[in-house]
Order: C-alpha cells, then structure tokens, then sequence
C-alpha cells in the first residue's frame, strides 16, 4: 500500500530541481520509489495513479485509498485500507462511476459483502440492459431499457457474508437498483418495446412528483 507518508511535497520537488522534467503538471508528488502521484493537469484535472487520505472526525473511522484517475475521474480499481493498514474495500470504476464487482471488508480483513454494479455511458441517452434468470445467471431471459441520468446502479448479485466464518448469508439480486423476488424477467425478448418504453415513462413520472 501506498502511504502518504512516503510522499514528498511539491516544494520538495522544486528544491531538487524536478520541475522541468514534469512541466505538464500543474502539481503533484513524488514516492520515495520516484514514482509521480496525485498529479493535476494544466487544467486542473487529476490524472493518474493517486493516493487519498480522509482522517477519523466525528466517530468515524479515518482511511487511505488508492486508485487511478482520468480526467478528474475515477477509473480503474480502487482500493481502501484502514490507517493501520487493513484493506477494507475493493471497488471498480468506469466513467467516474462503480462499475463491476465491489467488494467490502471488516476492518479485521473479513469479507463482509460483494456486490454488481453498472454505470452509464456518459455519451448515450438511453441504454439496453440484459436480464438474466435467477436461477441461472448464464441465462439471458429479456432486456430493459433505461434512461442514462447520469447514475451507477446495483445490478447483478449482492452476496452477503459472515465476515468470521466465509459463510454466506444473503443472496439478492439486482435489475437497474430494483431488487427481484422472484424469477420473473422484466422484460422477454418478445415484449422488449421499441418505442418509449413503461420503464421511461417511469422515471418521468418520478421526476414530475420530486
């Protein structure tokens, strides 16, 4: 893990003359491996590999994280470690978003729970999202389509565990954040709309009441 406390200043950098080397920087820093983290473009964007700390304040717990910027967004895996070094999340991001697998632990290193995730494509308005059967998560049984409102939603299992023993405790399953009971598709292949569909009409209707 990467620890803030091996990073050198900025002003550090200046001293030893590694400003016109990294002139394409606005700011960053450097690892005492030389490597050159939390870096902020000319325009004031964060790219790359960097290291974020967030101390304990008002009862909760401080922590460290590592991951991987594009464009002032995160992208790539992120990781999170207690400030005594215990990794306590695992999460994947796509478009600044949670995108794929996540996982979370106990601050004794247990793994408490996994869960699925899609993001949005920023650039689409709408997107098409598969359906697959509970019973058999290989089985594409229909598809929905879904505004893009610019969200990450819970999509796929959520596995919950006991974090001492590995045993698992809870399976659900997600569709677009809506948690299915039962086996039942949203959608067949043969009903799929190909005009504004119900699920559209939905989320208009939830915006006209908020």
């Amino acid at each position: 893990m990467l620890k803030l406390t091996k990073i050198l200043t900025l002003s550090s950098l200046l001293l030893q003359g590694w400003l016109p080397a990294h002139a394409q920087w606005k700011s960053f820093q450097l690892s005492r491996r030389g490597d050159t983290l939390n870096r902020v473009d000319q325009l004031d964007r964060k790219q790359g590999p960097w290291v974020e700390s967030v101390p304990e304040q008002r009862g909760e717990r401080g922590y460290e994280e590592e991951g991987y910027y594009e464009n002032d967004q995160r992208e790539r895996i992120w990781k999170r470690f207690s400030l005594e070094g215990v990794k306590i999340a695992e999460e994947n991001y796509r478009w600044g978003k949670l995108h794929g697998n996540q996982r979370y632990y106990s601050y004794n290193g247990g793994l408490i729970r996994e869960e699925q995730w899609r993001a949005m494509d920023p650039t689409i308005a709408f997107d098409t999202v598969g359906v697959y059967d509970l019973k058999d998560p290989d089985k594409r049984v229909g598809e929905v389509i879904v505004k893009n409102e610019g969200l990450s939603f819970r999509h796929g299992k959520m596995v919950h565990y006991d974090p001492r023993s590995g045993r698992v405790l809870l399976i659900e399953n997600y569709v677009m954040n809506k948690l299915q009971e039962d086996a039942a598709p949203m959608a067949t292949p043969d009903s799929i709309p190909r005009a504004l569909p119900k699920v559209i009409q939905d989320f208009e209707k939830k915006k006209k009441k908020n």
